[in-house]
């Protein structure tokens, strides 16, 4: 008799599952249209066959609990151009992924935060044990928002992490992840190596 509550679990499992999977499929779509509506990006449509992406894996989505910080101070994060730009630390997060206790900070941007648009962007800057292997050598991004920090929580979702400019052109002014969002494990999920050539902007 208990086999039909085993059987409807399965198949809700299954459907969470896909669902998941299409709804990362979605965000990456919108993600590569993006490149193609924006004139400032480094990648034209005939590019985007060079983008690569980790299979969605739900594990990579967790809840991480979240500090606010009280005032801090502006600091100046080096890019890869060797200029920087200016941010503060908003928030320390912790959370376990694959079994490891993981501690990050998370900025908010001077520039962007005067911007209406931008007011509740939190930059989520990162390297791994991928970078230089699968991923992009300098480190890979995740957009949040402060809005989204609710009792102190924070969902976060590795596969949603996306590549700098840099990682396609040069003449971008990409952030370079700080020493404290170093992760020391492998971070299987979001975007992987752009194969196609490297550009060069003018």
């Amino acid at each position: 008799m208990k086999i039909l509550p085993i059987l409807f679990l399965f198949f809700s499992l299954n459907g969470f599952a896909q669902s998941y999977t299409e709804q990362i499929a979605k965000h990456r779509e919108s993600y590569k249209q993006d490149f193609v509506k924006d004139d400032y990006a480094p990648l034209k449509e005939s590019d985007l066959q060079h983008l690569h992406f980790y299979d969605a894996d739900s594990a990579y989505k967790v809840v991480a609990e979240a500090e606010i910080l009280k005032n801090e101070k502006i600091f100046k994060m080096p890019t890869y151009d060797g200029t920087s730009k200016e941010f503060y630390r908003f928030a320390k997060i912790s959370f376990v992924l694959n079994g490891v206790t993981v501690k990050m900070t998370l900025y908010k941007s001077i520039a962007l935060a005067s911007n209406p648009a931008y007011k509740d962007l939190l930059f989520l800057p990162f390297t791994d044990e991928t970078n230089n292997k699968e991923t992009y050598g300098g480190g890979r991004y995740i957009d949040l928002s402060s809005k989204e920090i609710k009792d102190q929580k924070i969902e976060l979702d590795f596969n949603k992490a996306y590549n700098p400019y840099c990682a396609y052109s040069d003449g971008y002014r990409c952030p370079v992840p700080p020493e404290e969002n170093d992760l020391q494990l492998e971070v299987k999920a979001g975007e992987k190596l752009y194969t196609g050539e490297k550009k060069h902007r003018k």
